[in-house]
């Protein structure tokens, strides 16, 4: 097993002009382009253009994620998206957490345009309503950072270069996307491969069963039985580096047709 650092210049955006076929690979909440670095640099080497972005927000300061909020995700999802579409032929979508929501919002959302999608331990279900009135009433008590998420990885010293807490209302802004997500998931027709950590301390792995029975598209399931929450940093890295090449090579083969409208 090769190693793999993370020194804090891999927390910035990544991007590598690459051939005809284009990849966005899309970091999780409080994490940067480090976390899912491994596999943008895997589908570079293949030959994919890949815009990895460092989300707004994030990778600065914890000030400037107290501020930011789905929309000003989504919006930056969908720039990278639309420069990669200018210039590439077919693109597929990778996301971890946040970024498996960012990526499914695409699938939905450009569903004619989205070659193929990868989630990794996507946030798709929509938490009970307790759970918002607990945010809220955070809010309501002046709380504004819970504990961190960034950390959970089983392997020992791996750990993404986030921040040290989660901010409340970034956290409430995305539940809420994700509960608007939710009726649209029947919109998303691209194939899609989902890895789904056993064990997950973030996001529970029910999120990924609501995805796979939802959408419209094929769907390939790996199970990752020795990662955590950031499984792209993880145990399982290599594998989720493999597959995912793997079938972005499948969707976006020459003469492949496109996503039905």
């Amino acid at each position: 097993m090769r190693e793999r650092p993370s020194p804090p210049e891999r927390a910035l955006p990544f991007s590598a002009p690459g051939g005809p076929a284009g990849a966005l690979v899309l970091h999780g909440l409080t994490g940067t382009p480090a976390s899912v670095r491994g596999v943008a640099e895997a589908l570079a080497g293949a030959g994919f253009s890949v815009e990895a972005p460092l989300l707004p927000g994030h990778g600065a300061s914890a000030e400037d994620l107290l501020a930011s909020r789905w929309d000003h995700w989504a919006a930056a999802a969908e720039h990278a998206f639309a420069g990669l579409a200018a210039r590439c032929s077919r693109v597929v979508v990778v996301g971890l957490s946040l970024g498996g929501t960012l990526a499914c919002w695409l699938a939905a959302h450009r569903r004619a345009e989205v070659a193929g999608v990868v989630c990794v331990n996507p946030m798709i279900e929509p938490p009970a309503p307790s759970f918002f009135d607990i945010l809220e009433g955070l809010l309501a008590e002046g709380v504004e950072v819970m504990p961190a998420i960034g950390g959970d990885v089983a392997r020992p010293a791996e750990r993404d270069a986030g921040f040290g807490g989660t901010p409340v209302a970034a956290t409430l802004s995305l539940l809420r996307a994700v509960a608007d997500l939710e009726p649209r998931l029947g919109d998303i027709r691209a194939p899609l491969l989902l890895f789904t950590s056993r064990e997950d301390h973030v996001v529970p792995p029910s999120s990924s069963d609501v995805l796979a029975a939802r959408v419209a598209g094929p769907v390939e399931r790996v199970a990752l039985e020795r990662s955590f929450h950031v499984a792209t940093l993880d145990w399982d890295a290599e594998l989720i580096e493999a597959r995912t090449v793997a079938f972005a090579r499948e969707v976006t083969a020459a003469g492949g047709e496109r996503v039905p409208a």
